[in-house]
């Protein structure tokens, strides 16, 4: 590979992530724990593999800025709702989860869609949320692929993955709420 084709392999990297999903979740509906769980595993190393090189050899682009966050949040969404499907996590977490998600979607559609265009960042309560729905993620699954984890990590892991998205989401709503109408009044300042 040259040096200009070797810039493509963060992107590159993300596509087999995103790839990856279909196995990951395909292992888990068929009751293919240690599979699910190997994948899963390549799935993390693959996202800590792709960021360390843009952010080392300053390879990021566009495609990578969007795919890659989305690559991320496929593979914990559609693990959640797999799980839930297979009766391994309760729907009350799964629909906490993804309501957080579709809030801070609306949300940042609403807002682009009536002031334009914005940089949204991860807050710290935002990656605090990713990290502890990655955990559980991985705990229900290393449980179930013959693991043994602490009773009163599954037991007390989905609370506090509730509580954080709760959180996060709440935060989310405040931050951009107040940056949307500071935004609209801002914006009826200079049409006058």
């Amino acid at each position: 590979m040259t040096g200009t084709s070797l810039r493509h392999l963060p992107n590159l990297i993300t596509v087999l992530r995103l790839i990856l999903v279909v196995p990951v979740c395909l292992a888990l509906l068929q009751g293919q724990y240690p599979l699910a769980l190997g994948l899963f595993f390549v799935a993390g190393a693959s996202d800590a593999l792709d960021g360390f090189l843009a952010r080392t050899f300053g390879w990021f682009s566009r495609f990578g800025a969007i795919a890659d966050p989305l690559a991320d949040k496929l593979l914990l969404v559609l693990t959640f709702v797999t799980l839930t499907y297979v009766d391994e996590l309760p729907l009350w977490l799964t629909v906490t989860v993804l309501g957080r998600d579709l809030i801070i979607l609306v949300g940042a559609l609403t807002y682009h869609w009536c002031l334009g265009p914005y940089q949204m960042q991860p807050t710290l309560l935002g990656k605090l949320s990713t990290f502890t729905q990655i955990t559980y993620v991985l705990v229900v699954i290393c449980n179930l692929a013959g693991i043994a984890m602490p009773d009163w990590s599954l037991a007390q892991g989905q609370w506090l993955v509730a509580f954080v998205a709760f959180l996060s989401g709440l935060h989310y709503t405040v931050l951009w709420g107040h940056r949307f109408f500071r935004g609209l009044r801002q914006r009826r300042r200079e049409d006058m």
